[in-house]
């Protein structure tokens, strides 16, 4: 939807501090100090990855680069430089300077040119993403929000005389590069432990991380017996829920009824690697003895209902109970449909392929009856000890995720992992032993670096506030101190109104040479 405020409005109402201006200062339009250039509707089925002219969408304006291409004529008028200002014009408005590649400006993208004795563009790269997050906040979401070159032309920014411009932008970047150096080398670390948990996942699925271990403590049991064992006891709660049936029912059981028993599919070790002495491949259907989907069910924040489980509860590898919704209605649930320590949560279906396949297993009793919701794969393993934990570690290894993208179907802009799909992943199994000792050291892996990550996301925000804080700072005149000697921002202004009226500043983009793609 589109921004129905005006951007006085906006700035009137700002609590941030980050639209403000010094006492001293003017406030001028956007469209009276740069040239806005709407990007032009290129044929999308020019487009590819491979060859053609590098072509600039939504999605790239942060990145500063593309990997879209398109093969037809262009006008000189949309090509986009090195340090070009864009603004993405859909979703979240972002801005961001163009990287190296020379580029063309796509529709849904606008260029930004200021006039240099006007305005300093360094300052409008600082002052503009405040005012654009400002204006989405106040933009209705029903749908995608849009965002028109009309309104950017009407952003009114704080006018320091020029002089002082270029004494904000030194200051901000002397501040700014240190701060940014910082967050930096906190987000490499934050990759860093991401890439030490991947690597330990993988040591701990593929036998590695037990290696020394293993030579030192032959299994009582092998991973081959183990998996006797649960499918035996797979077998055994099956027939045991189908007796309480036949009684619920005041039936007796017919004859070979036993032999209606679904056995789990096997897996196909046709193409697996070898496993160390001891493990055995087996499919995931044969670990859990339920699977089942969710169930749709109207959910709200204030309900009194049955606490429903949703995407961001599980996304990020364990149960978080902390932004719970709860069914509107009454579930008509069995106490055994209920979650319970040993279940296993499995996002099925996303917009995004990488969320696809994330699970998180119940392993300690929850604090109320939960159910779980119509997004989410319910996988139930067996009585047999810490099984589901081993089945996530699987599930989160990077050989895991491989299989799962691999098999992820895609329809509408949704990627999605069927219940029969994701029941036929091979998984492997070592004794139980051996399982329990790997998972505690996963445990105590993923103990440390939860901590570290929790301090690095904490300096992150601590560095974001600072950051604003120098930014509020700079937009109300208290970074660097005024000149009496600059040129006032009130004679800035009239020359700049002087300009304005000899010539429009907001151009529609109609270049005026074209150019074949070969």
């Amino acid at each position: 939807m589109a921004f129905t405020m005006t951007v006085s409005e906006v700035i009137a109402a700002d609590t941030s501090g980050l639209l403000g201006k010094h006492p001293s200062w003017e406030r001028v339009l956007l469209a009276d100090i740069a040239f806005v250039l709407n990007g032009a509707p290129f044929d999308s089925a020019l487009f590819n990855t491979k060859e053609g002219m590098p072509l600039v969408r939504i999605r790239d304006v942060l990145a500063g680069k593309t990997i879209t291409y398109y093969t037809g004529s262009y006008e000189d008028s949309y090509l986009v430089k090195q340090g070009d200002l864009l603004v993405g014009m859909d979703g979240d408005f972002n801005s961001g300077l163009w990287g190296t590649q020379t580029a063309l400006l796509n529709q849904r993208v606008c260029k930004i040119s200021p006039v240099d004795t006007l305005y300093d563009k360094r300052l409008l790269v600082f002052a503009l993403p405040a005012y654009l997050a400002a204006i989405n906040a106040n933009t209705p979401s029903v749908t995608v929000k849009h965002l028109s070159s009309k309104t950017i032309g009407e952003i009114e920014l704080p006018l320091p005389p020029r002089n002082e411009q270029t004494r904000i932008v030194a200051k901000l970047e002397e501040l700014l590069s240190e701060l940014d150096a910082g967050v930096a080398e906190l987000k490499t670390a934050q990759k860093k432990l991401a890439q030490y948990r991947q690597s330990l996942l993988k040591a701990a699925v593929e036998g590695a991380l037990t290696a020394e271990w293993r030579t030192q403590n032959p299994p009582a049991e092998t991973g081959a017996q183990l998996l006797e064992r649960i499918l035996t006891e797979r077998r055994a709660r099956w027939e045991a829920k189908q007796l309480a049936k036949f009684q619920e029912q005041g039936k007796a059981p017919p004859k070979d009824w036993q032999k209606k028993y679904p056995e789990p599919v096997k897996p196909d070790t046709s193409s697996l690697p070898e496993l160390p002495e001891g493990w055995v491949w087996a499919s995931l259907d044969q670990l859990v003895s339920e699977s089942s989907y969710g169930t749709s069910v109207k959910c709200s924040y204030e309900s009194n209902g049955t606490p429903v489980l949703r995407i961001p509860n599980v996304s990020g590898g364990r149960l978080d109970l902390r932004d719970m919704k709860f069914s509107v209605e009454d579930l008509i649930l069995d106490q055994t449909d209920h979650l319970a320590v040993g279940d296993v949560l499995v996002i099925r279906t996303n917009g995004s392929v990488g969320l696809v396949g994330r699970a998180a297993a119940v392993v300690a009793d929850l604090p109320s009856p939960h159910y779980f919701a119509s997004y989410l794969l319910r996988l139930r393993s067996t009585e047999v000890t810490c099984v589901h934990r081993w089945i996530l570690a699987v599930l989160s290894s990077s050989s895991g995720r491989r299989w799962i993208e691999a098999r992820a179907a895609s329809s509408a802009g949704q990627h999605n992992i069927s219940l029969s799909t994701l029941l036929s992943m091979p998984m492997p199994m070592p004794p139980l032993a051996e399982q329990s000792y790997v998972l505690n050291k996963i445990q105590d892996a993923e103990d440390s670096i939860r901590q570290q990550e929790a301090s690095i996301e904490l300096s992150l925000k601590q560095s974001a506030a600072q950051r604003q804080n120098i930014l509020r700072a700079a937009f109300s005149g208290q970074l660097v101190p005024q000149d009496p000697n600059d040129e006032p921002a009130s004679v800035l202004l009239e020359r700049i109104r002087a300009e304005r009226a000899s010539q429009g500043m907001v151009k529609k983009g109609r270049g005026h040479k074209t150019k074949e793609i070969i």
